[in-house]
């Protein structure tokens, strides 16, 4: 996907990514793949909502999972904050990580999401977590730290553990961690 915010959504596109025809529609993914910008994210997240066809989904969230345009990252974090995409929040916190773009800016975010989440979503969010890079304030550790301690009075045994690492992780985090090599 293209990186220039000045590219337009076509309605052409748009059409066939809505298109009642499957294979219309994962063509249109694939020709995003190529040429798309991600301005399109907001349409392929909707997709991903309302599409029952399990290879459009597959495709999706394939397409979410190799975006490496920083420009990506606010669309993600949208969708991921909207409460209408809870069904496909696996898929959304996973395309986080496996895109490799940088979240540290939301640590809160993700933090929240192993709070207040099952496992796997919370798996996801500390994958996400423990891949970010760069550094965090003291006042940012003390925080999250508080309400990771906080939630692992109230949770699960394997929650628990995610949470025990994610506080070993984040004064790591405060100290500086450099990007890891793709």
């Amino acid at each position: 996907m293209t990186t220039e915010k000045s590219q337009k959504i076509s309605a052409r596109t748009v059409e066939r990514l809505n298109s009642t025809d499957a294979q219309t529609a994962i063509r249109a993914i694939a020709d995003l793949k190529e040429s798309g910008n991600v301005n399109y994210i907001p349409t392929l997240v909707e997709l991903l909502h309302t599409t029952s066809d399990p290879e459009i989904k597959t495709q999706v969230h394939m397409l979410l999972a190799e975006i490496k345009q920083t420009e990506a990252v606010p669309f993600l974090i949208q969708a991921i904050e909207n409460k209408k995409y809870n069904n496909e929040l696996q898929q959304l916190v996973s395309a986080c990580w496996e895109n490799g773009l940088d979240f540290s800016m939301h640590l809160s975010l993700f933090i929240n999401l192993v709070i207040e989440h099952d496992l796997m979503i919370a798996f996801e969010a500390y994958t996400v977590i423990t891949n970010m890079s760069g550094k965090i304030s003291k006042e940012m550790l003390e925080k999250e730290s508080g309400k990771l301690k906080e939630a692992i009075l109230e949770t699960n045994e394997q929650k628990k553990e995610l949470m025990h690492d994610l506080l070993h992780f984040l004064p790591a985090f405060e100290r500086g961690i450099e990007p890891q090599a793709y």
